[in-house]
């Protein structure tokens, strides 16, 4: 889909276009590319005589297939995290390419940021007010979401962390799940994985915008650029936090998981050790031998019956006074 964006008097207008002719419009300060048709890639570069990168292309990792400058164009393409509010996070490239009068992105995927910034623009006639605007604020979108799912997670490692070490709950805990508690610390990770590929990325491109000379930036821009490379930086230190608070938190359950085990093959342990000297006893009694002890005898069955008691109460009144129970 190809939509084209303007600057109104109220804000950002946009609408698709039906035709190349469209594409070439001198008001046109935005060119959203989603999931773009072979025929609107064609109309696209044909217009601004630009070569759009395929998704193929966008997919590469080596920073000069991702950050370049070509025919006074700034070409740069990030990792952004997508559907984080599902169960399954994915990784989306956006290329976004920046020119003197135009700013064109094309994307595989519909991330959150992109439509908040888009509402917002929609009513704020400062954010459309140049292409290094409008980037700058796509920009900013990206890197706050980033900062909320690193909140969420890091709340949500804080209640993991709860479950796990809370006294109250270590002394019941048969009724916890650590099947669920490992589902919650492993999609943590994987988001916080992420979210830290996500902002290298970011880092990079941010360091390589203020270099350029190609497209000159305002100066409100460029701070704009350094205030959210900090933030990218700081973002970046708080998901290696939370990185190495996932790995302690998984050690954590799967001690806690071998600790249930042992105490549960204590348990059987322990009754083994219980019932050994009973058996041992009936064992004795129950051989046919005719001069055995007690045999004959009408009290013979409450005696062995009394060593066979005695025998299991012993050991377990010495295991309580020695603290293994």
């Amino acid at each position: 889909m190809l939509t084209l964006f303007t600057a109104g008097p109220h804000g950002l207008q946009h609408g698709h276009a039906q035709s190349v002719a469209g594409v070439i419009d001198e008001k046109i300060l935005w060119i959203d590319l989603l999931e773009p048709t072979p025929v609107e890639e064609k109309a696209v570069e044909l217009s601004l005589k630009i070569d759009v990168p395929t998704r193929e292309e966008m997919s590469e990792l080596e920073a000069s297939a991702r950050l370049y400058e070509e025919n006074d164009w700034l070409f740069m393409t990030a990792t952004l995290v997508t559907k984080l509010d599902t169960a399954t996070p994915q990784n989306s490239q956006v290329t976004f390419m920046l020119g003197k009068n135009r700013l064109v992105t094309n994307r595989y995927a519909d991330p959150v940021p992109f439509r908040r910034f888009i509402a917002y623009a929609e009513t704020h006639p400062a954010t459309c007010a140049s292409p290094a605007t409008l980037l700058t604020g796509l920009l900013e979108s990206i890197v706050d979401r980033l900062a909320e799912s690193l909140e969420k997670i890091g709340i949500n490692l804080d209640a993991v962390s709860t479950d796990i070490f809370t006294p109250h709950l270590r002394r019941t805990a048969g009724r916890r799940d650590f099947n669920l508690i490992l589902d919650r610390v492993g999609s943590s990770g994987d988001v916080i994985s992420k979210a830290r590929e996500s902002l290298v990325s970011l880092g990079r491109l941010l360091a390589f915008l203020q270099q350029s000379t190609v497209v000159t930036l305002p100066q409100e821009q460029r701070n704009r650029c350094r205030t959210i490379s900090r933030d990218v930086l700081s973002l970046s230190d708080h998901a290696s936090f939370l990185a190495n608070k996932v790995t302690f938190l998984l050690d954590a359950t799967l001690g806690m998981i071998n600790i249930e085990q042992n105490n549960i093959l204590k348990i059987f342990s322990v009754v083994t050790v219980f019932m050994l000297p009973p058996s041992l006893i009936a064992g004795i009694f129950g051989m046919n031998f005719h001069m055995m002890p007690l045999l004959q005898q009408a009290e013979g069955f409450w005696i062995t019956g009394g060593l066979m008691l005695a025998s299991m109460l012993v050991p377990y009144f010495y295991f309580r006074h020695r603290g293994w129970l």
